[in-house]
């Protein structure tokens, strides 16, 4: 957006509020320190400065207000203590000039001392926008829904994968082990677990040395190459290597643990990269669980797309973590939507999953440009790891064609065992 009075460009950021102080008076707090502006008033903050630099409140959403506080502030005790908490929605405008093509700049702008300032006792960035050709600057996905499947070579379902279990503790041959057997199964994609990475006893190098040639025996029995999404999470240095072993070994794939790494560090690897980047969200419940604090999906996902990972973890529904159903498939919507021209994410599905969760997840996202991964749902199938690749396959055909699983398994042993095996969890 413009702001036409100033002549400047802006980005939108929208903010969750609570404090004792109206709404209004805070808010106007949250844009001065988030931009020109300090707790007092400074010689240096002319009126040509403030309308170049500084952030404009553009929107209150009044709340129901609450009679405690989400968040202890010390601040508040001393100074504004009160049995009434206001809440709000706040939507800030900043000038782009403010941060330039930085995503460090434009975190520290929505989210730096935000969380700190005294005046609130609850606050979570809702919502980030940005003007498409102010987003055009960052490097944004490579290859994204369309390029992971021409590489994947599936189309027009759902990609159907898994994770190398046991987490940790298998050793090279033991992991190529399992990736064959999981290979022979008609996988389409496989994944470190978040976990491995370098341990002494299985290091990335070796892991790659014995994984690498069973993936090309399946490539030429296949005539596609499995997509294997090999960990190669550590420093910039090592990643940079370790990408660059991948695409060597005809790898087509990797991995990094985002939250651990950093967006620098993400943003590094993809201008560097030749592969998807496969992007797991890990720690994420720390930055957002407690709903007046931290973050919601919507502008985390943003963020990633800019640094330019491909994919990215939504969690599953129906699954073992604490996530409301409604809250992943949302996740997964804001994966797909449209955000300032920049390439959609491919949402990943994964946590107890199998394949009786397809219809519900066809009727609700009303896409099949996902990849839903199943530990348990395949390797711990009855009839074996293929007959669970099949269940998961028949899954998703009797949910784009509407038809009952019950009556869709007729005749078809692998869905009819999956339904019998985990149909009562």
């Amino acid at each position: 957006m413009v702001d036409h009075k100033a002549g400047r460009e802006e980005f939108t950021a929208r903010f969750f509020v609570e404090s004792s102080y109206p709404i209004e008076r805070v808010s106007e707090v949250i844009a001065g320190e988030q931009s020109s502006g300090t707790f007092l008033s400074l010689p240096g903050e002319s009126a040509e400065l403030k309308e170049r630099s500084r952030a404009r409140v553009v929107a209150i959403e009044p709340l129901p207000s609450v009679s405690s506080p989400s968040l202890h502030s010390d601040y508040l005790a001393r100074h504004n203590p009160s049995e009434t908490y206001h809440r709000g929605e706040v939507t800030i405008a900043f000038p782009t000039a403010n941060i330039g093509t930085n995503i460090p700049a434009l975190l520290t702008t929505i989210a730096g001392n935000l969380f700190e300032i005294g005046e609130v006792s609850g606050l979570r960035v809702l919502d980030l926008e940005l003007p498409e050709r102010f987003a055009s600057g960052f490097i944004g996905p490579q290859f994204g829904i369309e390029g992971t499947r021409a590489l994947a070579g599936v189309h027009d379902r759902p990609i159907i994968g898994t994770i190398v279990k046991p987490s940790i503790g298998l050793t090279p041959e033991q992991t190529a082990s399992v990736v064959d057997e999981l290979c022979a199964g008609g996988i389409d994609f496989i994944k470190d677990d978040e976990l491995l990475i370098d341990p002494t006893y299985a290091s990335f190098d070796a892991r790659l040395g014995a994984v690498m040639p069973v993936l090309h025996k399946h490539a030429d029995r296949l005539g596609r190459m499995p997509m294997y999404a090999i960990n190669i999470s550590g420093s910039i240095d090592e990643m940079m290597r370790r990408q660059d072993a991948v695409l060597e070994a005809g790898g087509t794939c990797v991995m990094l643990c985002l939250n651990w790494v950093g967006h620098s560090a993400v943003e590094h690897i993809r201008k560097h990269a030749q592969l998807p980047i496969h992007g797991h969200r890990n720690g994420w419940g720390a930055l957002t669980r407690y709903p007046q604090l931290g973050f919601s999906f919507e502008v985390y996902q943003k963020i990633w797309r800019l640094a330019g990972i491909d994919h990215l973890h939504v969690n599953g529904i129906q699954g073992k973590f604490y996530e409301a159903d409604d809250s992943v498939i949302s996740s997964a919507k804001s994966c797909l939507a449209p955000f300032a021209g920049m390439r959609p994410l491919m949402p990943v599905f994964s946590s107890g999953q199998w394949a009786g969760q397809a219809p519900e997840l066809f009727n609700r996202l009303q896409s099949v440009d996902l990849m839903h991964l199943a530990g348990g749902g395949i390797i711990g199938h009855p009839m074996g790891i293929e007959a669970g690749v099949q269940s998961m396959r028949e899954g998703w055909e009797a949910a784009v064609q509407h038809v009952p699983l019950e009556r869709y398994a007729e005749g078809r042993p692998a869905l009819s065992a999956a339904l019998q095996k985990f149909g009562g969890n």
